[in-house]
């Protein structure tokens, strides 16, 4: 068995006014990218997608007068490794309040690492209609991708050691 990896305090990445700062940023920046923004719809990531969707949006309507509708994506079920959650995940639900069809759906998480968790959301979203552009927005890259995926709208890249994972069990092939 491998030592369990070193502590690490956490890392402030920004205090709440600079949160709100980027924000606002960010939410200028998809209405720059997209000018008819009737046709975007803010999808959350649970759980800590969905209050950044939601004041992404607010923020929107403050800057352009309309607020564009806000979902929620529980991805459990999508989830590639759902048999180590546990026999009965949990399931905060789904909740797209309109159409994606033909639309572009901004896909909203707090941090994009592996890309695995946007990957789920993805499969779960072509599930729910087929948009003409979905894009990624967080607020921080981790780096250390096991996936193609990139973020479209972000505000900063962290860099540091790859986390230990647990060693999966290799089947024995006969």
């Amino acid at each position: 068995m491998a030592p369990p990896a070193p502590f690490r305090e956490r890392q402030e990445l920004m205090d709440a006014d600079r949160l709100s700062r980027t924000l606002s940023r960010m939410a200028h920046e998809i209405l720059e990218r997209h000018p008819d923004i009737r046709g975007t719809v803010l999808v959350g990531v649970r759980t800590r997608g969905v209050p950044l969707a939601r004041r992404l949006a607010a923020r929107m309507k403050e800057a352009s007068g309309f607020e564009p509708p806000v979902g929620a994506l529980d991805i459990t079920l999508y989830r590639d490794d759902l048999t180590t959650v546990g026999p009965q995940p949990v399931l905060k639900g789904t909740d797209i309040p309109t159409s994606i069809d033909g639309r572009t759906v901004v896909l909203v998480d707090d941090v994009l690492f592996t890309g695995r968790t946007v990957r789920a959301a993805l499969d779960e979203l072509i599930d729910f209609g087929r948009p003409a552009r979905i894009e990624l927005a967080v607020l921080v890259d981790r780096g250390h991708r096991e996936l193609p995926i990139h973020a479209v709208l972000l505000l900063e890249r962290v860099a540091g050691p790859r986390p230990r994972t647990p060693a999966r069990k290799r089947r024995r092939r006969r």
